[in-house]
């Protein structure tokens, strides 16, 4: 049995906050000055990176122009949870200041994740494993096909599951997107291959600055060949065959194998003859 749908649709959701924007004095959504400190962030946010300059420009503004559109909270037991509008929350405490401006809405927690969510999702703030994360968050919250979150969110099919799979790659790898060291082209196309594989891949478009398709050629080309992409390497032998014989000329027996020279001493005399024989 599938969980209780959006209803409405998302837009509908976002639409309520737009609402709420326009109606700043109404009496069902009260406008406030509320102390920072009592304002605490929404659990559900699925947006876990913030670029520090840009915050830092917005905190400028803030501080040059006032706020000019406050945050959605909700009021909570012991304060209030921001619904909406995390970089404003977050740029207006780096300015110091002590209130903020803000709508608060009644809302439960389920809507107060799907808020969080859709906020982010609609309004493109999210780096590609957010919203990946966000995406897989509201498919399993509603029991959604891929074809249906498309449809909500008014992207692709084809983005939505493209994105999706980017969760199934490593957790090295997902780092190294979130730190914009590769782009979210390439890593769609690491998809697939082992942990191991794609630190070699990933190595290889860092260091030689290869394209999205440089890297599909590589992969394509090693897999018509069927060749790894990885070798092991194949383990070392050495010839010890003259050192051996040089041994058995002084008397001494020896064993040998491919990384290993033994030789056995039938008595301290062969030790010390052996040795005297090193330093001559």
């Amino acid at each position: 049995m599938k969980t209780q749908r959006l209803g409405r649709g998302l837009d509908a959701l976002l639409g309520e906050m737009d609402e709420a924007y326009e109606n700043e004095g109404s009496q069902r959504d009260m406008v406030l000055e509320i102390a920072l400190k009592d304002i605490r962030p929404n659990p559900f946010q699925p947006r876990k990176t913030f670029d520090e300059s840009s915050l830092s420009e917005l905190a400028d503004s803030i501080k040059e122009d006032g706020l000019i559109q406050p945050i959605v909270v909700t009021e909570d037991i012991d304060g209030y949870v921001l619904i909406a509008g995390e970089r404003r929350f977050r740029a207006s405490k780096l300015a110091k200041l002590k209130e903020i401006r803000a709508i608060v809405l009644n809302s439960d927690e389920q809507k107060m994740r799907q808020f969080a969510l859709i906020e982010n999702i609609q309004r493109e703030e999210l780096n590609s494993i957010e919203l990946a994360d966000a995406y897989s968050e509201l498919i399993k919250l509603h029991d959604l096909t891929h074809d249906e979150l498309a449809n909500m969110v008014h992207k692709s099919r084809t983005h939505v599951t493209n994105t999706l799979r980017l969760l199934q790659l490593s957790s090295k790898t997902q780092k190294i997107l979130l730190e914009k060291k590769i782009s979210a082209g390439h890593a769609k196309v690491l998809v697939g291959l082992n942990d191991k594989e794609q630190q070699l891949i990933v190595n290889s478009i860092i260091g030689q600055k290869l394209s999205v398709r440089e890297v599909e050629a590589m992969i394509k080309a090693n897999k018509t060949s069927n060749k790894p992409l990885i070798r092991q390497k194949e383990e070392e032998s050495y010839d010890f065959d003259s050192l051996k014989n040089r041994l058995q000329y002084f008397g001494l027996k020896s064993k040998t194998s491919k990384k290993t020279l033994t030789i056995e001493f039938s008595s301290e005399e062969e030790i010390e003859g052996f040795l005297s024989h090193l330093r001559d």
